[in-house]
This record gives C-alpha cells, sequence and structure tokens, in this order.
C-alpha cells in the first residue's frame, strides 16, 4: 500500500502531533529523562505558540493517558459555561445563538489548569523544565506556517479596526506572519517568565505547579482575564458585548478525572471522553456496523459508514450534553444498534433520525429546522472549526467585519519507554475567538457556541454546565492493554475521520510487523454535514459528502447513484490524524503522522 512516508518505529519514545516543532519539543523532553506525561504538557504549550490560529492557554483540551500499568482516565480540561452565562441572559440580548466569537462565547478557561494537573499528577519534570521551550519560541521567534498568516489575512480588518490588541501581536508594522520570517510574541513569553518567578519560591515541584494554578485562578492572569471579558467587543451578531465570566467563575472551576465511556469491538476497547463531547458518536458508529463488512474504500464501504454515522450524530444532537443524564447504555446496546442497523438502505437519507433510546422520546433543538438548509457554496462551519485541513477555497474562512470566522484544533500523542500513553486535543483560544488580551499575549476563548440557548436541552446553555465539545481523543486497548493513541483536528469531523483510521488500521492489516499507522492515516477520506454543525451558525448540509479526489470515479459515481450530494475535494484535503502506538508483546512503539497540510509530524527512536 502506497504511503506518504514510513510508519516510525523504535523503543525510547514516540510523538506525532499537528506541528513539527510541537513534536520534536515533546521528543526533547523524553530524551531528557522525562516521561509522556512532561512530554506532552512541554509539547502543549509549544501549539499555543506555533498554532495560534488552532488553539490557546485559555482554550480547552480533553486528555486521554493511559499510565503504564494502570487504567485509562479522562483529564477533562473543558471549562464550564460560567454562573452568569444563562439562556435568559442571552435571550435578553436579542441572541437566538450564542456568538461565535467574543466574550459571551466564552466558557471558564480549561486548557492551562488540565496541563497543570497531569503535570503535577502524572510528569516529573519541574514547570520551568517544560515550559521553556514555549517560552523559547514566543521570545525568540519561530517560522510561522503559511495558514498562522493566511487566518490573520482573513481578520485583518477586523483586527486593524476593533480587536487592535490583537493587531499589536500579529499584524506588526502592517504585517500579517508569513514564512520565512520569524513571528514572535514577546506578551506571552512575558506572561510565562512572570508566572515562573511568582512561583518560583512556592517550594518543590508540585508546590510550584499549585502556585501557578493559583496564579492562574485568582493572580495577575486571572485579573487580565476578567479585564478582557468585560470590554465591550465586537463579536459575529455585528455587535458589541460584554462577557459574564467573573472571579468567583475562575476561582471555582478545575481539571478533574474522570472514567472513559468505552465499548468492545472485534477484540478492541474503544476509550473516549464522556457524553459532554462527541466522543461517544465514534462507539455508537462501531455499534451500527453489521458483522461483516464491505470492501474497504469500496462504494458499498463508504455509503455503510456515511450512513451509519448520520445515525450516531442524530443522537447526538437529541442525547449528548452535559446539562443531562444521557441514556449511553441504552445507546450503545445491542437490541438498539440491531433495530437502528436497519434504517440504512441503499439510497442517502436526508433526514436528521434520532433513535429512542429505552423507549424515551427524542427532542431535537428547533432552531435546528431553521438553519437545517444551505445552498451552493454552503459552509457549515461559520465560526467553528473547518471541515479540511489544506489551504485553498474550501478551507480558508470567509471573515467579515463583524468578526466571523473559524479556528481548527490541534493534536498530539506521545508514548514512552515506560508505555505511558497519552492521546489529547488541544483546542479554542484561537487567535479568531477573541481579542488578545493585551497584558498576556492570548485570547479568550469561544466554546459556549456549541450551547443551544433553548431550555430543557441536554446541551442547553446551563451555569457551570460544560458546552458539549467536538474535541474527542481516542485510545484503544487490545485485550485489555492500551496499544493505540490518535485523534485529528476537524471539529464535527473528528469521529468521522477517527473511524476511517480506526477501520483501516484494523482491516488493512500490518507493516513491517507492526500497526501500519501510516497507511491508515493516508487513505483516502471523506466526510459528511448531514446534521446540525456545532458552531456558529449551526448549519447542516442534509445529503452532502466531501470526499478526496483519490476515492476513484467508480467510487463517487456510485454515490452519487445512490442520492449522495458528492462534492470532490483535493487529492489530499481530508482528515489531520495523529496516530502512536505501542505492541505490548514486543515494547516496539510506532507513530505516524498526516501529511495534508504539511505541517504535521512524528518523532522518535
Amino acid at each position: 500500500m502506497f504511503t506518504t512516508r514510513p510508519t516510525l518505529q523504535g523503543t525510547f519514545g514516540m510523538v506525532s502531533s499537528t506541528h513539527w516543532l510541537a513534536s520534536q519539543s515533546a521528543m526533547a523532553v523524553l530524551e531528557d529523562g522525562g516521561n509522556a506525561y512532561d512530554a506532552a504538557v512541554a509539547g502543549a504549550f509549544v501549539l499555543h505558540v506555533v498554532e495560534p490560529h488552532l488553539n490557546g492557554p485559555a482554550g480547552e483540551v480533553p486528555i486521554l493517558l493511559a499510565p503504564a500499568g494502570g487504567e485509562v482516565r479522562v483529564l477533562c480540561g473543558q471549562g464550564v459555561a460560567p454562573a452568569g452565562a444563562t439562556v435568559a441572559h442571552y435571550r435578553g440580548l436579542g441572541l437566538d445563538l450564542v456568538p461565535g466569537t467574543g466574550p459571551l462565547a466564552a466558557a471558564v478557561p480549561g486548557a492551562f489548569d488540565a496541563w497543570m494537573v497531569l503535570l503535577r499528577d502524572h510528569g516529573t519534570k519541574p514547570l520551568a523544565d517544560v515550559l521553556e521551550y514555549a517560552i523559547g519560541y514566543a521570545e525568540d521567534g519561530h517560522a510561522p506556517v503559511e495558514n498562522v498568516g493566511a487566518t490573520v489575512e482573513s481578520v485583518r480588518t477586523l483586527f486593524e479596526t476593533e480587536w487592535t490588541s490583537s493587531a499589536d501581536v500579529y499584524l506588526v508594522d502592517g504585517h500579517a506572519p508569513r514564512p520565512g520570517a520569524l513571528l514572535r510574541n514577546p506578551a506571552l513569553a512575558d506572561t510565562w517568565r512572570r508566572l515562573l518567578a511568582e512561583v518560583a519560591d512556592a517550594g518543590d515541584r508540585t508546590a510550584q505547579i499549585e502556585a501557578a494554578r493559583a496564579v492562574w485562578r485568582t493572580g495577575f492572569i486571572a485579573e487580565a482575564l476578567l479585564r478582557q471579558s468585560a470590554r465591550p467587543t465586537l463579536d459575529t451578531t455585528g455587535t458589541h458585548h460584554t462577557g459574564t465570566l467573573t472571579a468567583a467563575d475562575l476561582a471555582g472551576w478545575s481539571a478533574t478525572y474522570e472514567a472513559p465511556v468505552t465499548y468492545d469491538w472485534h477484540g478492541w476497547t474503544l476509550c473516549k471522553a464522556g457524553p459532554w463531547s462527541q466522543g461517544p458518536a465514534l462507539l455508537q458508529q462501531l455499534a451500527l456496523l453489521p458483522a461483516e463488512l464491505p470492501a474497504h474504500g469500496s462504494a458499498d464501504y463508504v455509503h455503510l459508514l456515511i450512513e451509519g454515522c448520520k445515525l450516531a450524530m442524530a443522537d447526538r444532537e437529541a442525547w449528548y450534553g452535559d446539562a443531562a443524564d444521557v441514556p449511553l447504555d441504552d445507546l450503545l446496546s445491542a437490541p438498539y444498534n440491531a433495530a437502528r442497523r436497519t434504517l440504512v438502505d441503499e439510497t442517502a437519507s436526508r433526514a436528521l433520525r434520532p433513535g429512542s433510546p429505552g423507549g424515551r422520546t427524542p427532542r431535537l433543538p428547533e432552531q435546528a429546522d431553521a438553519i437545517s438548509v444551505g445552498g451552493p457554496g454552503f459552509d457549515p462551519l461559520g465560526a467553528g472549526e473547518p471541515t479540511v485541513a489544506t489551504a485553498g477555497a474550501v478551507a480558508e474562512p470567509e471573515v467579515g467585519a463583524d468578526g466571523a470566522t473559524r479556528g481548527d484544533t490541534c493534536h498530539l500523542d506521545i508514548v514512552d519507554r515506560w508505555g505511558n500513553m497519552i492521546a489529547a486535543t488541544p483546542s479554542g483560544g484561537w487567535l479568531q475567538s477573541n481579542p488578545v488580551v493585551p497584558e498576556l499575549g492570548f485570547p479568550l476563548g469561544s466554546r459556549l457556541q456549541m450551547a443551544w440557548l433553548e431550555e430543557g436541552l441536554p446541551n442547553s446553555l446551563t451555569p457551570g454546565r460544560r458546552p458539549r465539545t467536538t474535541l474527542t481523543p481516542s485510545l484503544a486497548l487490545r485485550d485489555g492493554v492500551p496499544v493505540l493513541a490518535f485523534g485529528t483536528p476537524g471539529g464535527d469531523q473528528q469521529d468521522q475521520w477517527q473511524l476511517h483510521f480506526l477501520l483501516a488500521v484494523t482491516l488493512l492489516g500490518q507493516a513491517r510487523g507492526g500497526l501500519d499507522l501510516q497507511g491508515a492515516i493516508d487513505a483516502p477520506n471523506w466526510h459528511n454535514d448531514s446534521f446540525p454543525s456545532s458552531f456558529y451558525p449551526r448549519g447542516m448540509r442534509p445529503g452532502s459528502v466531501t470526499v478526496e479526489s483519490r476515492l476513484g470515479a467508480d467510487v463517487i459515481a456510485e454515490l452519487r447513484r445512490r442520492g449522495h450530494d458528492v462534492t470532490v475535494g483535493d487529492p489530499w484535503s481530508e482528515g489531520r490524524l495523529c496516530a502512536v502506538a505501542r505492541d505490548p508483546r514486543t515494547g516496539i512503539l510506532s507513530a505516524a503522522a498526516n501529511p495534508r497540510g504539511m505541517q504535521g509530524y512524528a518523532v522518535g527512536r
């Protein structure tokens, strides 16, 4: 099978991420004696610097970790809605959707605290050691990838006229960042240096990490975040709004551990975050599969996965969210999925068809009916994460002076020589979400745009509850032993592309005596938008499928014959997967990364 790169193999450590500088920084930590969790924190803070259009410290991150010899756990770095973020408050402002940008869209920031909790509980390195890489790139500069500059150009008018603190960082002397020229963020470097100075005398490694968490919650960082939230800011509504974040919101939230949701499939156990994420949708898609699958990559195969995805995502809309008791046992049960499987026939469905787990009556957001039709060129993603990773007309956001834009996401996977494994999907707090906090060098996030302004839904905007996030890293066990960590950016597409990857790994065999991770990543990919987007303005395209042209003319023609509205994209345009693996029989580690977009890399030895 053709692959763009080899699947890396070794025994010391493996890292895969969406940017080569983050991968190499994490690898440097492994080389310096750190473990996978030390390396993940270092890599994550580098991602804030080198992919600022994709994530930031005030964003969010779900983390799946499998300590050597321990149980898989979820570390939730998704912040909650502030106490003042009620449906009544937003409706009182004349809104029927949470804006896609600005302080009204900001949840309590979650990413920083999650990384600190991970470092405290599972790492071995001092905070200063893991932050040095990010500080270096922020202070001394890095050569930005092309999409950083393209994104800044797309919001140039907004930055120059409204979000001027963002222009100070990203339009230096009027120039957007460009490849071959260094991009610096001295304010961010100063933030981390000041943080380290304030915690230096706190005590041992753990005490310093706890002191850093306190600075974030109640110290100079919290004070600056609150000032920014209180500034009237132009958002996607075309109006200036202030946020709802308070000192009590920041001081009262912390990252937490929980058990993963799991599903057993053909000797594999898939682990995902709970239904406050879209993670269980991957498990539902597996549960919907028949005992025998059509040939990989055939029209029958692609059609089957598209139609199963539609059913799982319809259930996501009706049942998932932190504001409800989600009936996961019923949604993943064999009888429920056997009945749902009969809904898949030879033609493309255009209906949003949630099921009735345990006899419950599904309820969809009323707003979904109003946004369920899109014409030619319709972009269902608005201010959310783009459908594809590559540059060009499909991927680049259409941005107006009101700040209507979208960001994306990062991902990293690491496995070390001791067998510790981690998968994490950092996102939010991107440079298009909110103005840069001038004292800090990074913006607030915009994750609340995923909650509905309608009472009584599982994903209703609710103080103290997490908005249902698209972020969804994966860990897979084989016969109860952690073997594979993987994930991808891509918003609502994440659990589509991850399913395709997982099935390719299991169906396409092995290479060089191990899992063919690179082959599975490189295989032709696709996605559909036949359900409400998680992002403002929450649109959808019933019947739509976007495929890579490499899928083949015969397959594309057959999909169209079955009623799919097929958009043929560039040959390498769908998915941004990363993956690492460990063979428990031999201890051999492996890694691979997505070639699309020309910035994701795996490293290891």
